[in-house]
Parts: structure tokens; sequence; C-alpha cells
């Protein structure tokens, strides 16, 4: 019911484009700049040779300034800061569009020969600067590949290409094979599969379905030489390391994801749903841990702080958290019997009806980290997803929130748990800040330092569902320690040349140094 909904009501109230890049609000009503580069610092150029082969390899090529920077926009706050003084991020780029995996073998071909750095690219809905031609060269978009090429009724599996979006993917499922992925992340509409798996995505009903990384069957890689290899399709193995979840989450790093094989479920017609208050964001997360730890997996399980409470519930006064569920109707009410069991140690509860009506509403609007606040020219809203465990979750609340809220120019930091496990959660920050229009970078810097390093400091995961990008590069080594080194030797024997999306997640590239390093 949950998962049929998210089709039948229209995400973001209808105000995206359908099948193709959505471009952000901001994108939407800034014309490109004519100002330097915001992220771009020395550019590889593309040889006009190199153009040449690509037109007669590729279904289309753009080179012209506008295309590029219209082309290569996402939705990450550090391309708006630079966009909106006229300065674009990335602008010296050739976009090339494929439309099949033969034609992303041809370009990659191409391009490790003749050295050039190759972006892969497709829904741009990303918030971490993943797809931004930092050292230029070619951005490669996938978003032709876009069918369901196969589905095995018999095992539940889909095979689907990298760059069918979402709400196109999800709406065939159910409505031609009577299935869902499950997968409902909080951009699924403007984001395609492929993004989905190159950044280790989550959706809304993880806890009941998994992340993507627990979806994925098999996978179709085109390496950075343009050869070819299917990783997994079993539906568990002993042989060897599970090479799959190499490029599950390497964000176009170590190859070009172009087709793979999902697990899916039949399409639930019930649901179930209960809500709770908590005096403290602790005391709920105790709530959650206790639930999760007894062997419930209610779809949803979501605890939102004071503030969110307020802000998208009207319940200011509380930490309110929601637990619905979907599926078998035995298996979800159980599930929900032990939620009400639980949480009814620590107080009533709430108006339950209304507050799922009211998260099923809105869950699906875009852009909800700025709501309850009023946006002028130095307002920047952000997000910041991690994840750690449940001994530490309390204490990294309140440390990322004071370490925000340290920073001067920030207007409020406030969390909510989106994704649970037996023993850990995601918890899922925003960020907002008003400064002088030409202090927004600075700010933005200063709040993701002082977040990151409560991380580290901790040993939490950086990112749970959104992935590293440009974005959380310059903390990578820190966080990985000594296994760093393993990443960056992978990366040299897959890419020796370096061609693949060089600058982010931290890897040393010869092509020159981070823009945020």
């Amino acid at each position: 019911m949950i998962s049929r909904q998210t089709i039948t009501h229209p995400f973001n109230r209808g105000n995206y484009t359908v099948g193709a890049p959505s471009p952000s609000k901001w994108a939407r009503n800034t014309p490109v700049g004519d100002g330097a580069a915001a992220l771009q610092a020395d550019p590889v150029e593309v040889p006009e040779t190199v153009v040449k082969a690509l037109r007669e390899a590729a279904h289309a090529v753009h080179t012209s300034r506008d295309e590029v920077v219209t082309r290569t926009r996402d939705w990450w706050a550090g391309s708006m800061i630079g966009e909106t003084e006229g300065r674009p991020a990335t602008p010296d780029a050739v976009f090339v569009e494929a439309a099949d995996a033969d034609q992303v073998a041809a370009v990659l071909r191409i391009c490790h020969e003749a050295g050039i750095p190759v972006t892969p690219s497709a829904g741009r809905s990303n918030v971490t600067g993943a797809a931004l031609p930092v050292f230029g060269g070619v951005v490669l978009d996938v978003c032709g590949l876009n069918r369901i090429t196969g589905f095995d009724a018999g095992s539940n599996v889909v095979d689907v290409q990298a760059g069918m979006f979402g709400d196109l993917f999800e709406k065939q499922l159910q409505e031609e094979y009577g299935v869902t992925t499950g997968h409902w992340p909080s951009a699924f509409a403007v984001s395609t599969v492929g993004g989905w798996i190159a950044c280790r995505g989550a959706g809304q009903l993880s806890t009941r379905y998994g992340k993507i990384e627990d979806m994925v069957v098999g996978v179709d890689v085109v390496h950075a030489d343009g050869t070819r290899a299917t990783y997994g399709d079993y539906a568990r193995a002993a042989v060897g390391p599970d090479l799959r979840q190499l490029f599950i989450g390497s964000e176009g790093t170590l190859g070009v994801i172009v087709s793979a094989r999902l697990r899916v479920h039949p399409l639930p017609e019930y649901a179930s749903a209960v809500a709770y208050g908590f005096e403290s964001f602790a005391e709920g997360l105790e709530a959650c841990r206790r639930i999760m730890q007894r062997g419930a997996t209610p779809a949803v399980l979501r605890l939102y702080d004071a503030l969110e409470s307020g802000t998208h519930f009207g319940h200011p006064e509380t930490n309110l958290l929601l637990i619905a569920d979907e599926g078998d109707p035995a298996l979800v009410d159980a599930s929900i019997e032990v939620a009400k069991e639980v949480c009814e140690v620590y107080g009533p509860e709430l108006d339950s009806r209304a507050v799922f009506e009211r998260w099923l509403d809105e869950r699906m609007l875009v852009g909800k980290s700025a709501e309850g606040f009023e946006p002028g020219p130095g307002f920047v809203a952000d997000t910041l997803e991690m994840a750690a465990s449940w001994t530490d979750l309390p204490v990294i609340y309140d440390e990322v929130v004071a370490a925000i809220e340290a920073v001067d120019g920030t207007l409020a930091a406030s969390a909510h748990q989106s994704h649970a496990y037996t023993d850990g959660a995601c918890v899922y920050f925003s960020l907002r800040g008003d400064v002088a229009p030409k202090s927004r970078r600075d700010w933005y810097r200063a709040v993701w330092d002082a977040a990151n390093a409560v991380l580290v400091a901790h040993g939490a995961a950086l990112s749970h569902h959104h992935g590293c990008g440009l974005l959380r590069g310059p903390y990578m080594a820190k966080s990985l320690g000594a296994g760093f080194a393993t990443f960056v030797a992978v990366k040299k024997a897959l890419d020796p040349a370096g061609i693949l999306n060089p600058g982010k997640l931290g890897l040393p590239s010869r092509f020159g140094t981070s823009p945020l390093s």
C-alpha cells in the first residue's frame, strides 16, 4: 500500500520532468553565468580528433558552454553557491550521450586511449558533486539506457538498464508485473537505477526491503578500457570476495554500471501505522533500538527531533516516532504490535492516522531541509546523513548539532533517524545558514568540517546513502584509516590510467588536486 501510493501520489506535486533529468529550483531560476568556473581549475581539453571519434561512436555530443553547464548542473548546495554568483561549477567539458552499452564501451575505449577523463552521469540528482567533471574531459550520460529488459517471475528478479528513472521503473514493475523493489529514496523520480547503485542508496522503506546493496543480484560493468564483465547473479555464493560490492558505491570511479538484476517483492495491499512521542531524541533512539533488537522490521521507523516534529507534523512539544509497515497482514500486525509494546512504556500514542497521512502526502517533496525558514540571498540549506552504532548515536546527535550551531551564521541544525538496523542506524541531519552571499562557501565548508570532525572522532560512517562525491573527499582518508590505501590500490588496478571520475571520493588523481582539497 505504501509502495503503491508512491506511484499513484504525484512526486513533488508533479513538479519535475518525467524520464529526463530535472533541474533543481535554483537551476530553473538561474541563467548560465559567464564568470570563471567555480570548481574547475585546469580542465583537460578534448582534442577535436577525439570529439570527431566520439560523434561517430555515440548517440549525441554537445560541446557548447551553455549546453555543458545546463546538462551538468546537479542538486548539490556546493554547486548552487557558485552558479548563483554567475560562476558555473564545471563549464569546460564535452557532454556525450550513449544510447546503449555498446556505445558506453566505445566511448570509454576512445577516452582510455587518449587519456581523457570520463565522468559518468545520469539523473543528476546527486547532492555531493559526484557527477561534476572537475578536470574537464567527457561527461558520459547513460540516460538512454532506460528499459526493463527481462523479468524472472519465479525468482522475482528484474533485469533493468542503468539509466531508467525510478518512477517509470516502478510504474512498469507494479502495473505490468505486480511487484515492487520497495526502494523509495526521496528523490526516486529524479534519479536512476544506476545512480542508486553507484551511490549505494537507500529508500524510505529500507528497514523492510534493505538498502540497494541488498537488492542487487548482479551488475554489468564497462571497465575504464572499454572491456566488460558481469559480477554476481547468484542468490548467494562462496566464490571468493563479493566483487559486486566493489562497484556498488564506487560512484563511477571503478567502472560504468550499464545494467543490473534486482530483487523485487509482491506488491503489498495492506499497511498499518502508529506514532508516539518521546521526551528526548535519545529516548526515541532507545525505543528504535529495542524494536529492532526484538526482531521487528517495520518498513518505516523514523524518529524526528523536536524541531522537525514541529515543522513536519505540528508536534514541536515532542520527538515524534512514526512506525509503519506494509505486506502480509499477519507480519505487519505482529511488527506493529511489537512497536506498540516498546513505545507504550514511554508515553501515549499520538494521533497516528493524521501523522501517517501527512507523512504519506509530503514524503516525496524535495527541498524539505529548508522548510520553516525564509530563504534570502545568503541562505544555504543542506543535509548530512551518517550511520553509527546505537551506543554512539545519542552523543553523536548532540555533538553534531552543537558543532554545526557553533559556526557563525548557522540558523539551526536538526535531525531525524531514518534507517534502522539491529546494531545501529542512520541519522539524517539538516543544516541551514544565512550569511552574506559572498561568505556562503566559507560557512558551508566550516559546518561540514565541524560535523565531520565529530563523525571521524567517533568512527562513524561519513555517509549512509548519499555517497561521498566531491563533498566528502577531504575526509575520506581520515575516515577509512589504513583501509584507504586498499581503496587507492583497487582504483589503480581497475583504472590504471586514472580516467574514471577523477577527483572524487578523495582518491588521488594524475589530473591535479580536487578543488575541495
